[in-house]
């Protein structure tokens, strides 16, 4: 490793002036749990970071009326403990308990997951599924992208030079909601999905019928994706198996994963279909107010 430079400022102008003088050298630093590895391995280069915890607007964890507003760098501990998320937004309190051991959720943060923009990450199903916006802040003022148009390639994403992810924002879900998130690895010591799917639906009164639905995939594409055929295959349809596995096979058709050594597409494809199924029937189940029993790497 070459020296670095440290920054860390305390307004979000200062941190953008500062990205913007250094734009093609420097790095944010929130948790740094991939930051740091992907420096000392050259995997990036560097010649700045700008560590951003002290940012207020990206330590901000609130939820109210209008919805979530999730800071860039609230690490993953304090989300998956929020009892808003845990009631309101629970796959995102799925996802945020898979990252990693307690230690690593103690600096990992969710924003952070994003901007490493991974195709197999655990965190963007759930934030795509959830209806996630992202508000970016850069020399230009602030902008909002869905976190389904957030990345754009492996490990590239829609951030320009000189700018920084903010905050996340989740609209409140409606009654009779529920949401699920789920991967499949194959075994514990192996921390990366073969593939992941998240769900969110809404359904009516009585829990008959789907009112809504968003389905999000990971590790099918060189990038985390809407299911946007699969969650119309839900809406207006009674809840029940017929219509579940319509949704999980438009699904599969949607996924189009590579083969790897974790796993070959015919295999993932295969996957994405019974990861659907299970992830719906659990967010069907949390919609209707039961609990779901599901201990990640059993």
């Amino acid at each position: 490793m070459h020296e670095i430079d440290y920054e860390s400022p305390t307004s979000l102008a200062d941190a953008v002036a500062i990205l913007q003088k250094n734009r093609e050298s420097v790095r944010c630093l929130a948790g740094g749990t991939d930051l740091i590895d992907h420096l000392r391995t050259g995997r990036i280069d560097a010649r700045q970071i700008v560590d951003v915890k002290k940012l207020p607007e990206l330590q901000i964890l609130e939820a109210g009326p209008e919805g979530l507003r999730l800071g860039a760098a609230v690490c993953c501990r304090s989300v998956c403990a929020h009892a808003a998320i845990q009631q309101d937004y629970t796959a995102l309190a799925d996802s945020g308990a898979i990252i990693g051991g307690i230690q690593i959720q103690n600096r990992a943060s969710l924003g952070g997951n994003l901007c490493n923009s991974g195709p197999a990450a655990d965190s963007i199903p759930s934030m795509v599924a959830l209806s996630g916006i992202c508000v970016i802040a850069g020399p230009d003022g602030l902008r909002e992208v869905p976190v389904e148009k957030f990345c754009v390639a492996p490990g590239k994403n829609v951030l320009k030079p000189g700018e920084l992810l903010v905050e996340i924002r989740f609209p409140k879900p409606a009654a009779h909601s529920g949401s699920h998130y789920r991967r499949f690895i194959p075994r514990n010591e192996m921390d990366i999905a073969v593939v992941g799917v998240a769900a969110a639906v809404t359904l009516s009164a009585d829990g008959s019928q789907f009112v809504a639905g968003r389905i999000s995939l990971g590790a099918v594409g060189p990038t985390p994706l809407l299911a946007e055929e699969a969650s119309t295959k839900l809406i207006g349809k009674p809840v029940n198996d017929d219509a579940i596995a319509a949704a999980a096979a438009a699904a599969r058709e949607l996924a189009a994963p590579i083969s790897d050594m974790r796993g070959t597409a015919d295999y993932r494809k295969h996957l994405t279909e019974v990861l659907t199924r299970r992830v719906l029937s659990a967010a069907v189940t949390r919609a209707r107010g039961g609990k779901v029993d599901h201990r990640p790497g059993w």
